[in-house]
């Protein structure tokens, strides 16, 4: 990147840009063509009863005479039923306009027999409850080959998968890869009711052995963890939910570097998605102080040894070979502090069809995040780190970012005006800033 003659720097005006961090899943009827036979009548059976429990999250269903139409956006897993998860021609429209050129694809419609909506955290009680869900996530995985497919080179989906029966998750890695899907697996979301073994559990190491062999990247996204208000609960489930979600979203890095996963698979990658990204140079700071104690003789923490004495790089520098960021509505802040982050390891996104998301107004989001970054680790944030990790080909997308992308001189103009929160846009990218200027006011 930094060797770009001016010849080529001209060629290259525009930026290319992938969204790290989008998503997309069938209306659900539409993933019955993707059941196995067996499963039709049980699929209509429940099709006809679901309906999605977190659509209390957007809170414009509060207001009077809020009446949505099929461009409008909503609050995370509320938006599952939004035509702009599956309408192909519609969204390469709004991202081509958003000077966006290619996009990661996360769920977020339910797939079949889910029994809350996507991302959640409520694992299968039973063998044939098992059965029922894998089928659903095994049919998304199949309708998102077809999705990508309508956009060659543009789209690296993500495929669902569950950490139960490891042999079948293995076979499903391997039955995604060679169906040409890039964007490798989400893991099932890690909270109070995932009932799932610790991810350094041994149990899986033929799960990372298969993504180290195909090159598949691993993915946590964040979410709430999936406790509805009950009862049981009371009704301070959610906000604890929110209170949570950081700690076991970000957990995973210190299973993986803390167990030897990275020594045993030193070219595993691990990716943490909407999630922020400044929380990563405390939690370096913390697990390498652990493994200074461990190493440290005469400390008082010495029983540490035996886990630290295997390991042959700290966590800061796992980090830097293993781990990225999908830096999903990433802040000036989060910028300016990129290199204690981690530049290269750092890939932007747009978390499209969310109302919190940077869509329709990612150019500015652009302008606003990355004002005073050089043009060469922009370009690394906003499109090369992503399409090395996904394989995309930048001289395939660099065409159609010389169309429809930000150019430099864009990119490098500052803001005159913020768009409004919550009048244009929820996106706290925005929100953030104003906040700032208020205070400093």
């Amino acid at each position: 990147m930094n060797s770009l003659s001016p010849e080529r720097r001209q060629a290259h005006r525009n930026y290319v840009v992938i969204s790290s961090d989008n998503h997309a899943g069938a209306d659900l009827l539409h993933y019955k063509p993707y059941l196995a036979h067996e499963w039709h009548d049980e699929f209509d059976a429940w099709a006809s009863t679901y309906s999605n429990p977190w659509e209390f999250l957007d809170p414009r269903y509060e207001l009077p005479g809020f009446v949505p139409d099929e461009d409008s956006l909503f609050i995370g897993a509320a938006s599952w039923h939004s035509p702009l998860n599956w309408s192909s021609a519609k969204r390469l429209a709004h991202m081509e306009a958003d000077g966006v050129v290619a996009e990661v694809l996360f769920p977020n419609t339910a797939p079949p027999f889910m029994p809350t909506s996507v991302f959640s955290g409520v694992q299968p009680t039973n063998r044939a409850d098992y059965e029922r869900r894998w089928a659903g996530l095994q049919a998304h995985n199949r309708w998102l080959v077809d999705f990508c497919a309508e956009a060659p080179g543009r789209r690296a989906g993500v495929a669902q998968i569950l950490l139960i029966d490891v042999d079948e998750t293995v076979a499903e890695i391997r039955r995604i890869h060679a169906d040409g899907l890039t964007g490798g697996i989400l893991l099932p979301l890690d909270g109070p009711e995932a009932m799932t073994l610790p991810l350094f559990f041994r149990d899986f190491e033929p799960v990372w052995a298969t993504c180290e062999e195909l090159n598949v990247p691993i993915h946590r996204h964040s979410a709430i963890p999936g406790i509805l208000v009950s009862e049981r609960t009371g009704p301070g489930a959610i906000a604890i939910g929110v209170a949570e979600r950081d700690f076991y979203n970000h957990r995973a890095l210190a299973q993986f570097m803390l167990s030897g996963i990275f020594d045993r698979y030193p070219k595993l990658r691990l990716v943490h998605s909407e999630s922020g990204s400044g929380w990563v140079i405390r939690q370096l700071e913390m697990l390498d102080a652990i493994c200074h104690a461990g190493r440290n003789a005469e400390g008082i923490l010495t029983y540490l040894a035996p886990s630290i004495a295997p390991l042959s790089m700290l966590p800061s520098e796992y980090f830097a070979r293993n781990c990225f960021l999908g830096a999903t509505l990433m802040l000036p802040s989060e910028a300016q502090r990129r290199h204690e982050i981690g530049l290269r390891n750092i890939m932007w996104g747009v978390d499209y069809p969310h109302i919190e998301g940077t869509w329709p107004y990612s150019r500015e989001a652009l302008r606003h995040t990355f004002e005073g970054v050089p043009e060469d680790e922009i370009r690394l944030m906003v499109g090369g780190t992503a399409a090395e990790v996904y394989g995309f080909d930048l001289d395939l997308l660099q065409p159609i970012a010389n169309r429809v992308g930000p150019t430099v001189a864009e990119v490098a103009t500052p803001l005159e005006r913020l768009p409004k929160v919550p009048d244009e846009t929820y996106s706290p990218v925005f929100s953030a800033l104003q906040v700032l200027e208020v205070e400093r006011a």
